[in-house]
């Protein structure tokens, strides 16, 4: 890659998803699990969302989804994908800062804050307390504890393959991770890591009330979601 670093890897080829069915039930899940805390006519920001397959399941129920994310191509592909929905837009991260202040209700940060430096998190929780509705709620997904290993995300897996039933294509995908541009990038570039209280603290300073959720949004159950609200 001519430029290392991780928006440049999600926005070429890459094969963390092992298959076709492995990223239809994976963007799925993490949708199923997020239409808990979409309200009715919500308007709703979803921060990173990768190359969801599964946005419709969120406008169901919601007024307006706004999906952002960084990478040039994956933004270009749910054009396509959602040219036809009324209610799905799709934006580039710098356009968020226009937005109109306690404008949305549901601000979703899943599976993207492990891949960010401290200070850029900080910025973010600061952007997102402006944005949210004084009733708003913001969810940070995926949360990696420091004690967290790579085998323990292995595990999640695979878990979730013998589920879904891609449990052989799991297997060779994470053979072919070991020589992949994922696993160079994450041993030079490390993830984030955070504690619950270091998040709680980072969520508070950032004028939040949170708390962390009883299950993690997605298949990963070693990791963890924050629900995090307005401070009056």
């Amino acid at each position: 890659m001519a430029q290392r670093n991780w928006t440049s890897f999600w926005d070429s080829e890459h094969s963390i998803y092992v298959n076709a069915h492995h990223k239809q039930v994976h963007y799925r899940r993490i949708a199923d699990d997020l239409r808990q805390y979409v309200k009715p006519g919500a308007t709703v920001l979803d921060f990173g969302c990768g190359e969801t397959q599964a946005a419709e399941r969120i406008a169901e129920v919601a007024d307006q989804l706004i999906l952002s994310d960084a990478a040039p191509n994956v933004r270009s592909r749910l054009k396509t994908l959602y040219a036809s929905s009324g209610k799905i837009a799709v934006i580039a991260p710098e356009d968020i800062a226009t937005m109109l202040d306690r404008s949305i209700d549901l601000i979703v940060l899943h599976s993207v804050a492990q891949y960010m430096k401290a200070d850029e998190l900080d910025a973010e929780f600061a952007l997102f307390r402006r944005l949210l509705k004084p009733d708003g709620l913001l969810v940070v997904g995926d949360i990696i504890p420091p004690d967290s290993s790579a085998l323990t995300d292995v595990l999640a897996l695979l878990r979730f393959a013998a589920r879904e039933r891609f449990l052989v294509a799991a297997l060779a995908g994470i053979a072919r991770t070991v020589f992949s541009d994922y696993r160079k990038l994450r041993a030079e570039l490390g993830l984030a890591r955070y504690s619950e209280g270091t998040m709680l603290n980072k969520l508070e300073k950032a004028g939040f009330a949170a708390k962390r959720a009883e299950n993690n949004i997605g298949h990963n159950s070693a990791r963890m979601t924050f629900l995090a609200r307005p401070a009056s």
